[in-house]
């Protein structure tokens, strides 16, 4: 949230008609006063400081001119801005404390947080000597919402050179550059902290997708492919291909409740889980039913796992599969098509639960699709969905692919965009 700079308008809003009883250096105070209200429309901090110097030096004639900007995480200040100064350079910094009283003006100001004007340098006891032609010197501090910002400084070769309205519109342009020099922090602040989401997400995503099979396996009679495409950077659906003993292959889809980073660390856990379980376990069944006591004991109260878990058996040109609260396969034949459904299963991590499981044989020309709800539930604008029905006839379509299927879907959003993972595995039985 940035913030607006507002002053009282007795003390700073006021006009002054240009007459030769104004002193021409006042007549190009306002001026700067006027421009102040326009520092904060940037919110580069280069272009605000650089600005700053270059135009009160150049309005009001100073020797010198230094802006200090408060490192609250340091308690120091640094010099980020300045003019006719030979003796520091752009990063010269002290602490702020007693050791601040050794730096002048400035450190007396950043201590006590008040303006300090200097009339005669030389009977001042703040004043620290600098440039030899400076014989006046104000300071002020730069604050907002209590908060130190930074110490302005400007110097004059002249006795006296600042009088009370100088340094009342002085007083406002600090207040302005206080409130552009915050604006252009939280600014780049925000900006550096969106880049590390960014970078976090597409390392997060990296290793996910690292996460997912590289290529389908190789099964005589059978052609398995796949395909997870999250709604954002990371998601909580995953699939995979498990090699098994006898020749057989454990084939899973999984969505996990929720999205985003902490959908895709629980959909990790429970990866590394089943690929424990499943060359172990006497079927689709009881790699659930373990895991599921596994997940009870381990997930966060409110999330949990659907997940449909087969085991495909080429010799036979059987597949045995049980499904934890997932939608239904879709089993699609020359002869006609069936949902598969199975008696018992909630979702894994929820509660105890059976789980049963169904068998069925995949002659030749038989495809079977597991799918997650982001393909059903995919909407257009006016949100109507996807929907089963449009999955079967894409099912049943005779150039039927997992290709041909998710570009049916996507060109049904039209534009819209996917807002929830989308996984399908179709094993074809050839």
């Amino acid at each position: 949230m940035f913030v607006v700079a507002t002053a009282p308008r007795s003390e700073f809003d006021f006009a002054v008609s240009p007459s030769p009883e104004v002193p021409i250096r006042l007549n190009e105070l306002l001026r700067l006063q006027k421009s102040a209200q326009r520092i904060t429309s940037t919110l580069n901090l280069d272009e605000i400081v650089q600005r700053v110097v270059d135009e009160v030096c150049d309005s009001l004639g100073c020797v010198e001119i230094n802006l200090y900007l408060h490192d609250p995480d340091q308690s120091e200040l640094k010099l980020v801005g300045m003019r006719g100064c030979t003796l520091h350079g752009k990063g010269h910094h002290f602490k702020i404390g007693e050791q601040a009283l050794h730096h002048g003006m400035s450190g007396h100001v950043a201590m006590t947080r008040k303006m300090h004007y200097a009339p005669d340098v030389t009977k001042d006891p703040y004043y620290v000597p600098c440039e030899p032609a400076i014989r006046s010197e104000v300071a002020i501090p730069l604050e907002l919402d209590g908060e130190l910002v930074g110490v302005f400084t400007a110097s004059h070769p002249e006795l006296d050179a600042f009088c009370e309205t100088e340094l009342r519109l002085l007083n406002g342009l600090c207040s302005h550059i206080a409130v552009a020099v915050q604006n252009a922090r939280r600014f780049h602040d925000e900006h550096k902290h969106r880049e590390k989401l960014t970078r976090e997400a597409e390392e997060a995503r990296t290793i996910q997708q690292a996460l997912l099979p590289r290529m389908s396996p190789v099964i005589p009679g059978f052609c398995i492919s796949g395909l997870s495409i999250p709604a954002g950077a990371v998601g909580g659906d995953w699939y995979d291909y498990i090699p098994l003993p006898d020749g057989r292959w454990g084939l899973v889809l999984a969505d996990v409740s929720g999205k985003g980073t902490a959908a895709a660390l629980l959909m990790s856990a429970t990866r590394g889980m089943v690929r424990s379980l499943a060359p172990m376990a006497s079927g689709p069944a009881e790699v659930l039913s373990r895991l599921n006591d596994m997940l009870r004991e381990d997930f966060p109260s409110g999330r949990f796992v659907t997940m449909v878990y087969a085991e495909l058996d080429p010799a036979k040109r059987a597949l045995r599969l049980a499904s934890a609260g997932h939608l239904p396969p879709l089993l699609v034949e020359p002869a006609g098509h069936r949902w598969i459904q199975t008696e018992q299963g909630l979702p894994l991590g929820v509660a105890a639960s059976k789980y049963s499981e169904v068998e069925v044989v995949l002659n030749e020309g038989a495809q079977i699709a597991f799918y997650s709800d982001g393909i059903t539930e995919a909407a257009e604008d006016a949100g109507e969905e996807y929907g089963s029905e449009r999955l079967l006839a894409q099912m049943q379509s005779p150039d039927a692919s997992l290709e041909s299927l998710l570009a049916d879907v996507k060109k049904f959003v039209n534009g819209t965009g996917l807002r929830d993972d989308a996984t399908v595995i179709v094993v074809t039985a050839k």
